[in-house]
């Protein structure tokens, strides 16, 4: 059967099985735009109020469900406004599909209105992308980004397709043309079985690799197995219950200092999933100068890239573990963890009546369900988000791990909502970051998503101004933000309840009588609270600070 290219892109998707679309339409996409209209029923679009927000929902739409998340947007600038939010899903292995209209292929390179080579744009920062220049060829390049981006290490593809290849007709086949890549071959676990035997102090890093392998209950059943403790990255975070007694929490520069002193100690390193960031590091000779290392990645290229290991294992986490358990007898490792329970106990809670960050958070925390999905902005609200909340579910912590992207958090609070069947949904961030795509506010309303927004408003830019603390002599330039917005009024204003709050008593009382609509909570902070425990950048454990 024959369909105009619009048409064929549509029965492509819905036959992959998408159901859910994130975009903003334009002139070079106006004939896919149609199709959406026709095939309301069988695909829902959330329309943004900018495309980055489009792309960061799309992301955390993916990450709660563990499927690709679709975006869509015009040409020329509706596609540069993409180039964030596609950055942050490559950055953080995230499967995501961007759709991009363009001017004719006959017009292309003549620079026609609002063209621009988004293909060159986004080389660097994605797993591959295409321009359709013949719709003969869209099907098969649809089903083919989709295996690319879900495949491997999962990650971002760009498929730019020309107004003129969205009215050509072509053949409708049904089915993919796309082979499947061979599954990796399982390595030898011999001498990877044989160190852990041989440990006294093992220890197991986990990242976000063992999310999106969905390796979890393995990874448990191994540390277990094996009585080691556990240390996350911040993309690993939820993917192990905060009351596992193993589980040591998140560790590296701004990690649990449990965690961070139990890894500088240990005599063998397991890390799954993870490629060793240089927040999550410090200084790498340090870092492993004490213990060997086995590194498990499904990514070749991350073996090595940072940190040299003594074992590696590339193949899929959850198969490789699977297989070193089938090797492993119980081990029992008692003075390690005794060793272990003491580092616990080195920095007690604040009083719980303060209205700090930290309770800010718990209190917060005692209003939810446990598997309410929880996305950040970036900054020290992101740290003390990833320290202090008591994830017990995976698939619901949302946040920029790699790129750091200031204003990632409300796109993706729309996104992981949405995906999640409209769970109640967490977004922390602060009065920096909410200033970068507080517009999105608009779309949660548009879509009466039961989202709560908790702006940790200090008045300034808090990572950058502790920062200025610590490293450049309290030398504060442009980091006192002296804006006069009011947030309450502007929740109003996009027709959201707002509520400020001065002590817990009142965040309580806010949390009690919110609404299963969008609600922003300006939770006013002291500028000079500082994120600790903290390793200073190119530093080591002996370097940490805890005040």
């Amino acid at each position: 059967m024959q369909y105009k290219g619009a048409k064929l892109l549509i029965e492509t998707l819905c036959d992959l099985g998408v159901d859910t679309i994130f975009g903003y339409p334009g002139g070079a996409v106006l004939d896919i735009y149609d199709e959406l209209y026709l095939n309301a029923h069988r695909i829902r679009h959330i329309l943004s109020a900018h495309e980055q927000g489009a792309a960061h929902a799309a992301d955390g739409y993916a990450r709660v469900t563990g499927k690709p998340g679709v975006v869509i947007s015009t040409s020329g600038p509706g596609a540069t406004n993409l180039v964030t939010g596609i950055a942050n899903a490559y950055l953080d292995s995230v499967p995501l599909v961007a759709i991009t209209g363009n001017v004719g292929v006959s017009l292309l390179g003549k620079d026609s209105f609002q063209e621009v080579d988004i293909v060159g744009i986004t080389q660097p920062i994605v797993k591959h992308n295409y321009i359709v220049r013949d719709a003969a060829q869209l099907e098969h390049t649809i089903r083919e980004a989709f295996q690319i981006a879900t495949s491997g290490r999962p990650g971002p593809v760009l498929v730019d397709i020309p107004k003129s290849v969205q009215t050509q007709a072509a053949v409708y086949k049904g089915f993919s043309e796309a082979k499947p890549k061979p599954a990796n071959p399982m390595p030898d676990l011999t001498e990877a079985a044989e160190a852990i035997c041989a440990a006294k102090r093992p220890y197991i890093y986990l990242g976000g690799g063992v999310i999106s392998g969905g390796a979890e209950k393995e990874a448990l059943e191994f540390a277990r197995r094996i009585s080691a403790p556990i240390g996350l990255s911040i993309m690993g975070l939820a993917c192990i219950p905060y009351n596992e007694p193993l589980n040591l929490g998140m560790c590296g520069m701004h990690g649990h200092y449990a965690s961070t002193v139990a890894q500088s100690k240990a005599d063998l390193l397991i890390a799954c999933g993870v490629r060793f960031s240089d927040r999550a590091t410090g200084n790498v000779d340090k870092y492993r100068a004490n213990c060997r290392v086995i590194h498990i990645d499904i990514d070749r290229a991350e073996l090595g890239k940072n940190v040299v290991p003594d074992i590696c294992l590339q193949g899929d986490v959850k198969a490789i573990l699977t297989g070193l358990l089938a090797r492993l007898q119980p081990q029992q490792n008692p003075e390690w963890l005794a060793e272990i329970e003491a580092l616990k106990q080195h920095l007690p809670p604040p009083p719980a009546d303060t209205f700090t960050p930290q309770n800010i958070i718990r209190a917060v925390r005692r209003h939810m369900p446990q598997d309410a999905v929880i996305a950040t902005d970036v900054g020290q609200h992101q740290m003390w988000v990833a320290q202090h909340y008591p994830f017990t579910q995976t698939r619901t912590f949302l946040t920029s791990g790699g790129l750091g992207t200031m204003g990632y958090g409300l796109g993706a609070a729309i996104g992981g909502c949405i995906g999640s069947g409209r769970r109640r949904t967490v977004h922390f961030t602060s009065d920096g970051s909410f200033g970068m795509n507080l517009n999105e506010l608009a779309t949660a309303v548009s879509q009466n998503l039961p989202i709560v927004t908790v702006i940790l408003n200090n008045g300034v830019l808090g990572m950058v101004r502790q920062w200025q603390t610590i490293f450049y002599q309290q030398h504060y330039s442009h980091t006192t933000l002296c804006r006069q917005t009011d947030f309450v009024k502007l929740a109003e204003a996009f027709g959201a309840q707002g509520v400020r709050v001065t002590c817990i008593r009142e965040l309580n009382a806010a949390l009690e009588s919110s609404p299963d609509s969008p609600l922003v909570l300006d939770c006013l902070i002291d500028m000079d609270e500082c994120v600790f425990p903290m390793i200073p950048p190119g530093g080591c454990v002996e370097d940490i600070r805890i005040h």
